[in-house]
């Protein structure tokens, strides 16, 4: 055949597309990656000048509500509902969204949608999940641009719970949703599922991970490992709950209410299931987990591959959980998947369950290990018969709980939108109180200035002095920054970092600076510590320069206000100290990443881009 007879398609020659072939980072796998400082540009949204505050107000609130009751019970035959009912299965969608969140760096959770996106949408945790987001296509699509994904996800949760009889404790809107995966989240080094190289010791987990193995949202619900030993569970529960910033009162209230609802999946074994969906071929649109055993759903779903259900009503709230969890002895066995699970001794309890899809068919109830911790861990367990015994304190510790899961990584109460959000200020929001005095003009901005460059402060002690208070912000979860003048109190101002005593010695400067300003004014106007040390920051900045021979003016905004200590929890602000912090040259022992890997990371979670991080 001729040169010009022959097909122009270059067949069997291997040639990639631009972006494969190896790369910079395959030559040099220690490159420092800075386009995480750029992640989630314009160009990577579908939207140009969007103000999703504006659009959510336009929501018909109720009405989408409304919808989403009507889709609890409006089973497909695609993937047919449990007890006709989706509500388990969208509380576990809900639940997996919100419990990637680790207090660590604050990053995860469902703030911005990522449970859309790979990794987190492939987990074999996360399975047979990409059927909930599926199932709430019509809704979002009705709805558009005026509720976002990370909105709606959380959403469906709470309505899921109502429908099925449970009060919940309220909602905040706000979450704006990514349109990429997100790059500055380190899930682990294991290179496979269900790995676990991130302990070392005894039983050490890694910072800042909150899982024990990857691809899991916490612990494995058969056990460490695989191990069915409730009392191991326990410990592995606890680290990981606490990583989410939950107490063990709360952590028995989530595992009981949650489990109260639904049920686990395992009809056959592992092997019927194919790949998750960013492995999964192109035909089957987006899908994964394709299931081979039978019909591949309702009763012939895999998931888990633990099978059966905690209580004997799974779609109504009630006692059921705790009810069954101390009305039997528990024995191990293997579910038909093979997996770790226990069943009431002797055949007790045989046909006190239904059948999710059958009428004529019943089963006994089921507890995983992670389940029976809550019976076997020496707090757990009284936390639990305690709940037992007093229902209604156990309904609002749950209620509280599921609020605080599913908006922990939110920030501040006022970020909060909808008119369903809570009036109850909470002390894990890191509350400051509201404005109420005139703020400062331009002319007192001035002489503020003027007081403070006079005061034998120099321009070093007050530059330091607001990068402490500002710099603990962290944008993955909005804690932390100069709002609130926290540095004045435990734990900041002990810091190390902070260097203490010089830190005191310029508080107390600057506080002495607040009340003459403040005991001079007659209408009302006054100054906070937090705007005053940020203000000083400022006068630092432009007296610096002015020193080597520049005339700068830094903009300030005033309108931050100081917290009490009975506002601040030590214990959850003692999680904000930088154990590195390359804009101040310092670093504790113990890192595993590079000094120049921690700066960038430092810089992400302040926002800051590489332009800004060059200047800074």
């Amino acid at each position: 055949m001729s040169e010009e007879g022959k097909c122009p398609v270059a067949h069997g020659l291997g040639k990639k597309a631009a972006s494969d072939g190896t790369t910079n980072r395959d030559w040099w796998p220690n490159q420092l990656n800075v386009n995480v400082l750029h992640q989630h540009s314009s160009e990577s949204k579908p939207t140009i000048g969007f103000d999703y505050a504006e659009e959510f107000a336009k929501l018909d609130y109720q009405a989408l509500k409304d919808d989403l009751f009507e889709l609890m019970t409006t089973s497909q035959d695609w993937w047919p509902a449990d007890y006709g009912h989706y509500g388990p299965l969208f509380i576990r969608m809900a639940w997996h969204a919100a419990g990637t969140y680790r207090i660590g760096d604050g990053r995860g959770g469902a703030g911005t949608g990522n449970l859309r996106f790979p990794p987190i949408n492939s987990w074999p945790d996360n399975g047979n999940l990409d059927k909930a987001v599926r199932l709430l296509w019509p809704i979002k699509q009705k709805y558009g641009k005026q509720i976002s994904w990370g909105d709606l996800l959380i959403l469906t949760g709470n309505c899921a719970l109502e429908s099925m009889g449970f009060k919940t404790f309220g909602f905040g809107g706000g979450r704006e949703d990514v349109w990429q995966s997100e790059e500055d989240i380190y899930w682990g080094s294991e290179t496979e599922w269900l790995g676990d190289k991130r302990y070392t010791g005894v039983r050490d987990l890694e910072r800042p991970l909150g899982a024990v193995q990857m691809g899991l949202i916490y612990v494995n619900p058969q056990g460490p490992n695989g191990n069915p030993d409730p009392v191991a569970s326990g410990v592995d529960i606890r680290e990981t709950f606490a990583r989410m910033a939950m107490n063990d009162e709360e952590t028995v209230a989530l595992t009981a209410g949650g489990h109260t609802f639904g049920k686990c999946h395992g009809a056959a074994l592992e092997s019927h299931v194919a790949s998750e969906p960013e492995g999964a071929p192109v035909e089957q649109q987006g899908l994964g987990w394709k299931n081979s055993n039978g019909s591949g759903v309702a009763g012939d779903a895999i998931t888990s591959g633990l099978e059966g259900a905690w209580t004997n009503n799974p779609t109504s709230w009630d006692n059921g959980y705790f009810d069954n969890l101390f009305g039997y002895e528990w024995e191990l066995t293997k579910s038909p998947a093979g997996a770790h699970q226990w069943i009431p001794q002797n055949g007790a309890a045989a046909d006190a369950v239904p059948d999710a899809h059958d009428p004529e068919v019943r089963h006994a109830p089921i507890m995983t290990t992670a389940d029976m911790a809550m019976r076997t861990d020496s707090i757990y367990e009284p936390i639990s018969r305690r709940f037992h015994e007093n229902p209604e304190e156990f309904a609002d510790a749950f209620a509280r709980a599921w609020f605080k899961l599913t908006h922990r990584d939110m920030g501040p109460r006022v970020r909060y939108l909808g008119p369903e959000v809570p009036a109850e200020e909470l002390i894990w929001q890191d509350p400051v109180p509201a404005v109420n005095h005139e703020l400062v003009d331009e002319q007192d901005v001035a002489s503020l200035k003027a007081q403070i460059l006079s005061s034998g402060l120099s321009s070093t002690k007050l530059v330091a002095t607001a990068w402490a208070s500002a710099s603990t912000f962290r944008g993955s979860d909005k804690r932390g920054g100069a709002n609130g003048a926290r540095v004045r109190l435990d734990p900041q101002k002990g810091w190390e970092v902070n260097d203490p005593s010089q830190l005191a010695a310029v508080l107390g400067t600057l506080e002495g600076i607040q009340q003459e300003f403040n005991d001079s004014m007659s209408d009302g106007k006054s100054i906070s510590l937090a705007d005053l040390i940020v203000l000083a920051g400022c006068a630092g900045v432009e007296q610096a320069a002015k020193d080597a021979g520049h005339d700068v003016s830094v903009p300030f905004t005033p309108g931050r206000t100081d917290a009490s200590a009975e506002q601040t929890d030590s214990d959850s602000f003692a999680i904000l100290e930088p154990r590195a912090d390359g804009f101040r040259n310092y670093i504790q022992e113990g890192h595993i990443a590079s000094q120049e890997q921690l700066l960038i990371d430092r810089a992400q979670l302040l926002t800051v881009s590489a332009p800004e991080l060059t200047v800074l």
